[in-house]
């Protein structure tokens, strides 16, 4: 079951990519401005931690996102000589049409579904979420 549930959620993932890609944004930086959005202004560092990448590679995906407007940088009120990363309404209205985007090509392919099969679905998902939840 594990087995094919990591190969289902592969070709899941890969599927919506292609729609994240219409956007322009690449995955990486799409990941941090949704933590930006969800999470609210964080330190370069502190982004870095949740994305599991070196600072100087955030610092670099903070660059790209602040160039094109997603994201800009303000004064840290705790640490003058820090900032932090705050996503900017273009920023919070890319991450909310590739949502759209991922929700309507997601839609897309359960509309093949049937009834029954969509309950199986639900109950699985169901599942899925308490033992995620349980992670946490």
């Amino acid at each position: 079951m594990a087995d094919r549930l990591h190969s289902a959620a592969i070709h899941l993932s890969r599927r919506l990519r292609a729609e994240d890609e219409a956007l322009g944004i690449s995955a990486p930086r799409l990941s941090v401005l949704s933590v930006l959005v969800s999470g609210g202004p964080q330190r370069i560092g502190a982004l870095a931690h949740v994305e599991q990448v070196e600072p100087p590679t955030m610092t670099r995906l903070v660059d790209r996102l602040e160039r094109d407007g997603y994201i800009h940088r303000s004064p840290d009120p705790d640490d003058a000589r820090a900032v932090r990363v705050v996503a900017t309404e273009r920023g919070r209205d890319a991450l909310s049409e590739g949502r759209r985007r991922r929700v309507q090509a997601f839609s897309t392919l359960l509309a093949g579904l049937s009834g029954r099969e969509l309950t199986q679905l639900a109950r699985g998902v169901e599942v899925l979420e308490r033992s995620l939840e349980a992670l946490r």
